[in-house]
């Protein structure tokens, strides 16, 4: 049975809003498992993540390691997720990764890097977004949006309606999003999709 459990790392008020129905989306949706229980997500600061005294990540990586404890027996991973912003994402990807595993090396444990940030994945998948954003003024949508470093304010300024929130425009965008575009668009968010798909392959092994 293709059964996770996922504890997740973020850096910010969307990113808790938003994990979980990006989580059970790729692992349902996008690679065809079974069901993803996706734990309530811990919210630490991107900066204190990133040090290289790890503190933070380290009390972040326990309490997961905690939450997975509590029910069920399906495999866990805990996931910390961060956005790169001028960092590059090679580098802070494999170093924080290193950092985790320093913390609990018994626990199976993944970093993704979105690059440069979360909302950058939404301008991969804009084309799939237009009820929520107006395209009407783009002739040409970004191909390679990690590269030319389109962010947050991209969005925010197309977004329809109101201004644009973390907290509510992350969640509905997720959900709304073209999966498979915003892979084939993002590598930092295709290593999201492989860090799941090699669970999932794990898992259906046994």
């Amino acid at each position: 049975m293709s059964r996770i459990q996922i504890a997740p790392i973020v850096e910010g008020d969307g990113e808790v809003a938003a994990i979980r129905i990006l989580l059970q989306r790729i692992w349902t949706e996008l690679l065809g498992g079974e069901h993803a229980d996706v734990k309530r997500p811990i919210l630490r600061k991107r900066d204190r993540l990133i040090r290289e005294q790890f503190h933070e990540l380290s009390a972040g990586i326990e309490l997961a390691v905690r939450t997975l404890a509590e029910k069920g027996s399906d495999p866990g991973l805990i996931l910390v997720l961060v956005d790169a912003e001028d960092d590059l994402a090679c580098e802070l990807g494999p170093g924080l990764l290193e950092r985790a595993r320093r913390c609990r090396p018994d626990v199976d444990v993944a970093c993704v890097i979105a690059n440069r940030c979360y909302e950058t994945w939404f301008v991969a998948a804009a084309s799939s977004l237009s009820k929520y954003l107006d395209l009407t003024n783009d002739a040409v949508l970004p191909e390679s949006p990690e590269h030319t470093g389109q962010r947050k304010s991209w969005i925010a300024q197309r977004i329809r309606g109101a201004k644009y929130s973390e907290t509510v425009d992350l969640p509905r965008l997720t959900a709304a999003m073209d999966l498979k575009l915003c892979r084939s668009r993002s590598p930092s968010f295709d290593k999201l999709c492989r860090e799941l798909e090699a669970r999932l392959t794990k898992i259906n092994a046994h």
